[in-house]
């Protein structure tokens, strides 16, 4: 697998409740490691990837625990920043039956909040990089960061380097003065190659009334039409992105979940199977391993954008099967539940 990826934005504790509990019922807290572009790298890693991830980690024994686990998933962290004080967190609230999951976010003045543009070498950090992937989380924490993503995503397109870009809208983030989230998510996919995106996210992007998909079992038959008349509005925005990924969820409840995506690539639509996934362990994750799925897909079969896609949403679905935040599964086992 030629060619270095490289990842950027911030790594996260994570703290949950055990057993569904709320976060007013009992003592015990959970802590684990998470983020979204550290989800897509240790995935792709995990898959046999060289891949490194850069981020600002605080000076302290937390930021060294930080690393020490990065490195632990094979990760290169040669280049991560080292400064501030703390680590951004996010309390996550487990769904049980009809009770939605929620979570809360504690980031403000972390290390990657202070994160200054012109700290980063971007092209240092890029050299011989084949890939490089960040999200819209890092533009929505401070105007620091945003501009800090920007110089990478400058610099990779200098480069020629493949730039893929997940939405990832987080509202409850975007609180710095001057905050424009369209504005500055419609700047960055500029630069796009490849985008992700959910169907809530797209509808935010582009104004245009999301398509319901109101799975109940997998003999669900979609309608392409509404779709691709949406990707190909989108496109024109965005001529320069060669793939457009769009995923779809219907959450029957908490713990039963339909699954399904669809693919534009070269003008063509693709569309593939629905999972019916019950009896979930954890939903954190599923779109960075979809994410990390077809950028390994696009390495290995880039001429079979059907096969990618297939492999993309069975690597997602597969993360339901993990607690925490990081998708472990392995090629063989992603390949042999497209089998099934």
């Amino acid at each position: 697998m030629d060619g270095r990826i490289v990842t950027f934005g911030e790594l996260l504790l994570r703290f949950s409740k055990p057993e569904h509990k709320r976060f007013t019922q009992g003592e015990e807290l959970l802590g684990n490691f998470g983020g979204s572009e550290a989800n897509v790298a240790i995935s792709l890693a995990t898959m046999g990837h060289e891949v490194e991830y850069v981020t600002c980690l605080p000076k302290t024994q937390i930021g060294l625990a930080a690393q020490m686990m990065l490195r632990e998933y094979g990760l290169l962290t040669d280049h991560i920043l080292i400064g501030g004080n703390r680590m951004g967190a996010y309390y996550f609230e487990g769904a049980a039956a009809l009770r939605n999951s929620s979570v809360t976010y504690d980031r403000d003045e972390s290390a990657f909040f202070q994160l200054k543009p012109g700290t980063i070498d971007w092209h240092e950090v890029l050299r011989g990089a084949k890939v490089f992937h960040t999200s819209g989380i890092a533009a929505a924490l401070s105007e620091n960061a945003a501009e800090a993503t920007f110089e990478a995503l400058r610099a990779a397109d200098e480069m020629g380097i493949t730039i893929s870009f997940d939405i990832n809208h987080r509202k409850n983030l975007w609180k710095y003065p001057g905050a424009k989230p369209i504005e500055t998510l419609s700047r960055m996919l500029e630069y796009a190659d490849v985008m992700f995106g959910d169907v809530i996210e797209f509808e935010f992007l582009t104004s245009h009334p999301k398509i319901p998909f109101p799975a109940t079992d997998v003999n669900y038959q979609m309608d392409l039409q509404p779709y691709r008349e949406w990707f190909v509005d989108i496109h024109r925005r965005f001529p320069r992105c060669r793939k457009w990924l769009m995923g779809m969820r219907n959450q029957v409840n908490a713990s039963h979940h339909l699954l399904t995506a669809l693919l534009l690539s070269d003008e063509k639509l693709y569309s593939t199977r629905i999972y019916d996934i019950q009896n979930m362990v954890d939903p954190m994750g599923v779109g960075d391993a979809f994410a990390a799925g077809l950028l390994h897909a696009v390495a290995d079969f880039p001429d079979d954008d059907q096969h990618c896609l297939d492999f993309a949403l069975a690597a997602s679905t597969l993360k339901y099967t993990f607690p925490g935040d990081f998708n472990l599964a392995t090629v063989d086992e992603i390949e042999e539940l497209m089998r099934r």
